[in-house]
């Protein structure tokens, strides 16, 4: 197999040829077919997340099919199609699995964290934690819904019965998130750095109402506002922007320090909330929705061997939509 691999953090990832993996008890092997390149990716790659298991193969949004079963898995059968998401395993009897609250199990394994993940031809995965597709279903177009779509779902429960809505950061999450929200009947106000007008267009092309940077004030007062930009600031900008009893999600997994700002921001119960990982019912309540909401995918595809140059264009904003692997075909 080949695989793209980090061995130190902020170091580019290294091709390697690798034994083919023979799967465990419990496990499936997934040939590749494609894999979405997330930020968390990046935040994994630029050492920003602490403690990743080196070396390490990134990729989390992983869609391919099952071509090997380890003892004592008989679902899903070869040939079948699957997405494989960030949580890759969790331990089942912590206080926090016992709550379903399996995103904040005390000792999970995180696909391309701490387990090899998707930039690669193959991946081995927990049988009980991938998701099965329609055979008919595009890979390449169903890969970030592994992570951006139900991050982003997760984030807007997290934000409850919002009608206005404000997104910032207007890339995979913010563009599959704001189809959601169209279809639901929200009104979403797309945030993007300032003066990105290919990131605005496409945020007014899928229903946005307004769509500006976000250093800008929307037409209006927000009842939510979810964060995906990575950017401390945004969150008392984003305060400013929600009304009162108005609610800012984080989204990321990792943002820049939130810089001090002045208590009248957050009177008037105003909220702060962060969302943290997913579970399995987050994946299947979202793979429903997305599926009736008919999400038009946004896609720049690279070859495997390019997953630098899509990490890089990812981190300097060069990306349109959401960035995915397609490894060779084997």
């Amino acid at each position: 197999m080949e695989a793209m691999v980090l061995r130190s953090p902020g170091a580019p990832l290294v091709r390697e040829s690798r034994p083919l993996p023979q799967p465990g008890a419990g496990q499936v092997r997934i040939r590749i077919e494609a894999c979405g390149v997330c930020r968390t990716d990046l935040h994994v790659v630029d050492g920003e997340l602490p403690h990743p298991n080196l070396p390490i193969v990134p990729g989390h949004e992983i869609v391919g099919i099952v071509d090997a079963l380890g003892a004592g898995v008989t679902a899903p059968a070869p040939g079948t199609r699957v997405g494989v998401a960030w949580l890759a395993h969790t331990c089942g009897h912590c206080p926090y699995c016992g709550q379903g609250q399996e995103n904040l199990c005390d000792t999970p394994l995180f696909t391309g964290y701490t387990v090899d993940g998707g930039f690669a031809t193959h991946t081995l995965a927990d049988a009980n934690f991938v998701f099965p597709f329609p055979a008919n279903l595009d890979p390449v177009a169903a890969a970030p819904l592994m992570c951006a779509g139900l991050i982003g779902w997760r984030s807007l429960r997290a934000a409850g019965n919002a009608q206005h809505i404000g997104l910032y950061g207007f890339g995979a999450a913010a563009h599959i998130l704001a189809q959601v929200c169209r279809r639901q009947g929200r009104t979403v106000y797309a945030f993007t750095r300032p003066g990105d007008d290919a990131a605005q267009a496409l945020a007014l092309a899928l229903g946005a109402a307004w769509a500006g940077g976000s250093d800008q004030r929307p037409p209006r007062e927000l009842d939510a506002a979810i964060l995906f930009a990575p950017v401390g600031a945004l969150v008392p900008a984003a305060l400013a922007a929600v009304r009162k009893g108005g609610r800012v999600v984080c989204g990321g997994i990792h943002m820049s320090d939130i810089p001090s700002f002045p208590y009248r921001l957050l009177w008037e119960e105003r909220q702060i909330v962060s969302v943290a990982n997913l579970t399995r019912q987050d994946g299947e309540e979202f793979l429903r929705v997305a599926g009736a909401a008919s999400i038009k995918m946004h896609t720049t595809t690279y070859a495997l061997a390019d997953a630098n140059r899509a990490l890089a264009d990812l981190r300097e904003g060069r990306l349109v939509g959401a960035a995915v692997l397609v490894p060779p075909a084997t």
